[in-house]
């Protein structure tokens, strides 16, 4: 299946394009970008930058007037080298903006594969986002945010700088989240905080019911005990046969820099 480039594109002799890769109407694709096979690029899409990389995986559909791989929108940039990478069977909706990375992290935003990315959505400059996520209209990443898999994002959420969301956890539309959101949990607020355990999410993902009860009582014992985070997850570590879900609860909780949005 051979490429087909709309005649009023504007796509650099340095970009590569893998086989059946279609871009649209008045679309602008930079050097250094790399589209792989099947990828749909609608009209009036901007593809990368003269100062970043871009790599898109195959299978993914990019609708009309999305922003994808600009340079970050960070006051201390200075035109450095950073890249977006992008996975595969992504669909990224109209007028979604994605910046690359800058040096002060790793250099990259990075988005997974099999996510939905719907309108207005702004994944700023080294987020990292897992599979399977689904984040709703005009959700704004601020830097640095790590999204891991099966995560579901409500319209209108502001989520900042450096904020992590575990997998398989929801945050409610229109909250704004300034700490982090363990897995497995549903957020709500503004400042959001966890309420209880993501029971749809988890039979969605065909968890256990068991699992599901043993989550359930984990976070009403967290929401409910009066003890600090430290004396709680100390309790929870001492819990004899914990199943793998708790195990991964307790390292998120570990390694929170920011401390659980409770």
């Amino acid at each position: 299946m051979s490429t087909k480039i709309h005649s009023t594109a504007e796509v650099s002799l340095s970009a590569q394009l893998d086989d059946g890769v279609v871009v649209g109407p008045y679309s602008v694709i930079h050097k250094n970008v790399h589209i792989k096979k099947n990828t749909v690029i609608d009209s009036h899409v901007c593809i990368g930058s003269s100062l970043t990389d871009v790599v898109i995986g195959k299978d993914n559909h990019i609708f009309s007037s999305s922003m994808i791989g600009l340079p970050p929108q960070d006051l201390s940039y200075k035109g450095e080298k950073t890249k977006l990478s992008i996975g595969d069977n992504n669909i990224i909706r109209s007028f979604a903006t994605l910046d690359a990375g800058t040096i002060k992290d790793k250099g990259l935003t990075k988005i997974g594969s099999g996510n939905l990315i719907m309108a207005y959505v702004h994944i700023a400059h080294d987020c990292c986002i897992g599979d399977y996520s689904v984040l709703s209209n005009l959700v704004q990443l601020a830097g640095h945010v790590n999204i891991d898999d099966k995560v579901v994002v409500g319209g209108g959420t502001l989520i900042a700088q450096k904020v992590r969301l575990g997998s398989l956890s929801y945050v409610t539309g229109d909250s704004s989240v300034n700490k982090d959101i363990p897995p497995f949990s549903i957020a709500t607020g503004r400042w959001a905080s966890v309420r209880a355990v993501n029971k749809i999410g988890l039979q969605r993902a065909n968890i256990e019911q068991k699992e599901i009860l043993e989550l359930h009582s984990v976070f009403r014992s967290m929401l409910s005990d009066k003890n600090t985070q430290e004396e709680w997850l100390n309790k929870l570590e001492a819990q004899k046969n914990v199943s793998d879900k708790i195990k991964i609860l307790i390292k998120f909780v570990k390694s929170s820099s920011l401390g659980l949005a409770r």
